[in-house]
């Protein structure tokens, strides 16, 4: 029985440590995969700006990279509750995120501008938006931009990015506030909608780690520079914005 028990806690070791191995040999990533062309899906298969850049990182890091898709509002959530040890989905580098998750260096500055049917002359400009109806996907930033800087805006909150951009395109709603990179796309794809082009702010983007994965965090920030000094990350940026700036 003495024997039998050795042998019992010598292979509930060696399983104990062969899953620490494998999970020190994985990153595991939270994503929502709808927004073009920071991530998306493609003929089945998960693609992207964000995508390639995470697998790029992993690659430099040493580790398999494990996709979970998740709501965008739950993607900080999950970092937390440690579902997810990275959430990367186009997601701004803002002081109210910071109190709650570390983020790594940008790695690319964009901003919220405005999206509307092209034959729309009510909103030519930022100023315009107030009284109308602006469509926004919830937990993003521009929900509560909206609510400070635009208070008369009726709010349309939808779940996914391509609602928010169908609802314009039917005439649901007069206009959305959106990531600019992702309303230029969907727009250049749409020609009865257009992009206005004063943006509303200017904004950066960073994968978001939780606060006590400094380790983590610096790790990728290495491997991040690495990308940019071997042309990886500006080749990237010209596949999928058209410039490598």
């Amino acid at each position: 029985m003495k024997l039998r028990h050795i042998l019992f806690t010598m292979a509930l070791a060696i399983t104990c440590s062969s899953k620490v191995f494998a999970a020190d040999d994985v990153l595991r990533v939270a994503t929502d995969a709808t927004f073009p062309p920071f991530e998306y899906v493609e003929n089945g298969k998960r693609t992207g700006f964000d995508v390639e850049m995470i697998e790029a990182l992993g690659k430099v890091m040493g580790k398999k990279i494990e996709w979970t898709d998740i709501d965008f509002k739950g993607l900080i959530p999950a970092v937390l509750s440690k579902r997810a040890d990275v959430a990367a989905s186009a997601i701004y580098i803002t002081d109210e995120r910071l109190k709650v998750v570390n983020f790594t260096h940008p790695y690319y500055t964009g901003g919220l501008a405005i999206l509307v049917k092209t034959d729309n002359t009510a909103i030519k400009e930022p100023a315009d938006l107030n009284g109308k109806k602006v469509s926004v996907q919830v937990g993003t930033k521009s929900v509560q931009f909206l609510k400070d800087s635009y208070p008369k805006v009726e709010r349309v909150e939808v779940e996914k990015n391509d609602q928010m951009f169908e609802l314009v395109k039917i005439g649901r709603a007069d206009a959305a506030v959106t990531g600019k990179p992702a309303a230029l796309l969907y727009a250049k794809a749409n020609p009865v909608v257009k992009v206005l082009d004063k943006t509303l702010t200017v904004e950066r983007y960073g994968f978001a780690v939780r606060k006590g994965d400094t380790e983590l965090t610096n790790e990728m920030n290495k491997a991040l520079e690495k990308l940019r000094a071997d042309g990886t990350y500006a080749a990237l940026v010209a596949k999928y914005f058209g410039t490598s700036k």
